[in-house]
């Protein structure tokens, strides 16, 4: 069978059981809606949290960002991984403790204000709707060049797909059609991976072939030749860095600390049934997320290879155009790759100088790997379901999160109070429709690339949440107006701080121009310490919130078998 019969093949039986699971999962309740009743198993929750958290930008984007950017790269590595870290010592626990239902639930009980939960549901907004942006834009390149189909149509499927399981099941079904979703993209992503590491190294463990030799033999490491390749084409060695180390470092906070700051993230751990099972279905979820995370090196390592070898030659002379390889004009259907015959010799050739012929887009490196290797076509079709399901998971997370900020936080707790517990869960549904069409629009005409867009998600959410969450379970001197005025100022000088250098002034977007050095990616801890400082400042000038405020701090923090925790945050 064709690539395309494999893909609508896989594609297909993998919506029908993301679509049976929500119809089995069809809930009646907000408690459901929101938070699937509080009764996930820790295993099953760690598993739907990787797939929640390991979106399109971990599938499609980040092995992509390595194979062009080689060192350089493992910032994303490091960043999201460590973030788990952070999330599970210092959050977590103490936000199932608390026993509500979404973040800004959290801030507007803990600072005791409705400013404070309006601006939380600003933030989750924000933060939600630029991640979601990059979710849907790799559904968009799946379909592009999978099931032959422009971008547009790609995303609306995308969008009808979401919309069935996240208005239906709501966070109940979003958690079982997740870890089915986990389970797909992680045997779409190992299997080519060790297919091409036994080609290539002749090791069936990827990990060891991307510090192994070639099976060629040459005798020759795979990162050496690949140093070399690198370099007599005028890029970087492979395995060198070339980011200042400060804004290495800025970059790897800024996805740490964002990553315990995310609003879809953190709500999983309120469907865990014990506080204790908050912590464990973090360790789940770094587990399960190391598995594709220590795995993503290799891959980038191999895809760089084959193309470089394929699109040069094995004399490194060049391809001729009328014998490349199939994807390679595939691919240019979609826009995602442009070959400009610049000497008019017919051939194709790929260089960081004057030499260079092709265009190649990031986002396409690990769905077009096994095209590149030449590995069957239904191993081809299995990483476009994987490609998917990862995007479609953080999607209809991030539009829950979306949901709930709009009809639980802004209409049940501000707006209108008296509404009763089915209208809220009318509107619950009203705003995921609503959320799932602006998803689309922002698929359609993204702001930049899948990995890039995510990054600036991360950058604002630990400009803006993490000061608030990590003050408000620790210091509990912190008030409204300090909260308030420290979330505002972070996430406002971020935002300024992305938007001049990618949308107003892309051309002055080099080292140079940036403070301190650091690029928009990492500049989101610069916004994360202006909210440090000035929550703590203006909290220390103001009035001490209520005495009420400052013993429910006191009680989060509690060891396991007080007699003072919240009645439904159970032991």
């Amino acid at each position: 069978m064709s690539v395309q019969t494999w893909t609508y093949l896989i594609v297909g039986l993998s919506f029908a059981l993301y679509i049976g699971i929500a119809f089995a999962s069809r809930v009646g309740s907000t408690r459901e809606f929101y938070i699937a009743g509080g009764h996930v198993h820790p295993v099953a929750n760690g598993m739907a949290t990787a797939a929640d958290w390991m979106s399109a930008a971990s599938f499609i984007s980040m092995a992509g960002l390595i194979s062009f950017m080689g060192y350089d790269g493992a910032v994303y590595l490091m960043g999201w991984t460590g973030g788990y870290v952070l999330l599970a010592l210092l959050l977590a626990p103490y936000l199932r403790k608390f026993g509500k239902f979404t973040v800004p639930d959290f801030v507007g009980d803990r600072y005791a204000s409705d400013t404070a939960r309006l601006v939380a549901v600003l933030c989750a907004l924000f933060v939600s709707f630029t991640y979601v942006a990059g979710q849907m834009r790799g559904v968009g390149i799946v379909f592009s060049r999978f099931l032959e189909v422009d971008i547009s149509t790609g995303v609306a499927v995308g969008m009808g797909i979401v919309f069935l399981y996240a208005v239906l099941g709501g966070m109940k079904g979003i958690t079982y059609t997740q870890v089915a979703q986990y389970c797909v993209l992680i045997f779409a992503y190992m299997v080519p991976a060790i297919f091409i590491s036994l080609m290539l190294t002749g090791q069936a463990i990827p990990q060891l072939g991307f510090g192994g030799t070639l099976a060629d033999g040459s005798g020759s490491y795979l990162l050496d030749k690949l140093d070399g390749l690198n370099q007599q084409l005028g890029f970087a060695a492979y395995t060198d860095g070339s980011k200042a180390t400060l804004d290495v470092f800025c970059i790897t906070l800024a996805l740490m600390v964002g990553t315990a700051g995310l609003p879809h993230v953190i709500v999983r751990f309120f469907t865990v049934p014990r506080v204790r099972d908050a912590r464990r279905s973090a360790g789940w979820a770094l587990l399960f997320i190391a598995i594709l995370y220590t795995t993503a090196p290799a891959v980038a390592s191999f895809a760089r290879l084959n193309m470089i070898e394929t699109i040069n030659g094995p004399d490194g002379q060049g391809t001729l155009y009328e014998d490349a390889p199939s994807w390679i004009p595939n691919w240019e259907k979609t826009g995602l790759i442009i070959w400009e015959d610049k000497n008019a010799d017919g051939r194709m050739f790929y260089a960081r100088d004057e030499r260079n012929e092709m265009t190649i887009d990031r986002d396409i490196m690990v769905l077009a790997n096994p095209e590149i290797a030449r590995l069957p076509a239904w191993v081809i079709a299995l990483v476009a379901a994987g490609g998917l399901a990862a995007a479609l998971s953080t999607a209809a997370g991030l539009l829950l999160v979306i949901s709930s900020a709009i009809s639980h936080d802004l209409l049940k707790k501000v707006l209108m109070p008296r509404i009763s517990e089915r209208q809220e869960l009318w509107a619950a549904r009203g705003a995921a429709a609503l959320a799932v069409g602006v998803a689309g629009l922002l698929g359609i005409y993204p702001p930049g690339f899948v990995a890039q867009v995510v990054a600036f998600a991360f950058g604002l959410a630990a400009a803006s949440f993490f000061p608030a969450l990590l003050l408000g379970i620790f210091d509990k001197r912190t008030n409204a107006v300090g909260a308030v005025t420290g979330m505002l100022a972070g996430l406002g000088f971020t935002t300024a701080y992305i938007v001049y250098f990618k949308f107003i002034a892309p051309q002055a977007n080099l080292p140079e121009h940036w403070l301190l050095g650091i690029s928009p990616e990492g500049i989101g801890v610069v916004g994360m310490l202006i909210n440090f400082v000035l929550a703590i400042g203006v909290s220390r000038l103001g009035k001490p919130p209520p005495a009420e405020v400052q013993a429910m701090v006191e009680s989060i923090r509690i060891p396991r078998g007080a007699s003072s925790a919240p009645a439904d945050a159970r032991y």
